[in-house]
């Protein structure tokens, strides 16, 4: 079966939990205000696409393809995208709920998270080299065996992570997230409160 290539084309407020989105390839295409919960992307490959306002929680990403993928304003609970394509696997996320999500052991260098609620996300032995979580909520994050260099956190907050076990070289933290870096040694630091 030869799969579809959708490009440059809009969907507007589209249900595809009633009817499902074409398998194939979608290059420069935008899903405003689309309900994808519960789909089936496995093996799609989307590029250069952006969605807004989408509901795409529990959304299966078995090999699917995301290069250069813009999500806004989309409410995105419990996705694996360490089971997606890694071939040229970029995103970036604004004003997101990334609830229950996983990043596992995926290279994502130099991602933008801006404004985004990441409660309980998995990022343990992820590449986030460079990464900018930018005003994001981190509460319960996972963060084992990352990699953080250069990564910035600075307004970043609820954050937990340990210098022993990530590597944090030349990350950036501000001073009101720095006990987040300490939080495993239970001790109280003045002036922060």
């Amino acid at each position: 079966m030869v799969s579809a290539l959708i490009v440059e084309k809009t969907f507007v407020k589209e249900d595809f939990k009633e009817n499902p989105l074409q398998k194939g390839e979608y290059e420069n295409c935008e899903f405003i205000q689309c309900d994808l919960a519960e789909a089936d992307l496995s093996g799609f490959r989307f590029s250069d696409c952006e969605f807004r306002e989408c509901n795409l929680s529990m959304v299966k990403l078995v090999k699917t393809g995301l290069q250069e993928i813009r999500f806004r304003s989309c409410k995105m609970l419990g996705l694996h995208f360490d089971t997606c394509n890694a071939f040229g696997l970029s995103f970036s996320f604004e004003n997101c709920l990334l609830g229950h999500s996983s990043f596992y052991k995926i290279k994502i260098k130099k991602t933008m998270f801006r404004n985004s609620q990441l409660f309980e996300t998995d990022f343990a032995e992820c590449d986030l080299t460079g990464a900018v979580f930018d005003n994001c909520d981190l509460r319960g994050a996972i963060f084992d065996n990352t990699t953080i260099e250069n990564a910035d956190l600075r307004t970043s907050f609820n954050l937990l992570i340990d210098p022993e076990i990530n590597r944090i070289k030349k990350a950036k933290f501000s001073l009101l997230n720095v006990s987040g870096l300490l939080g495993k040694y239970d001790i109280e630091i003045e002036g922060l409160n």
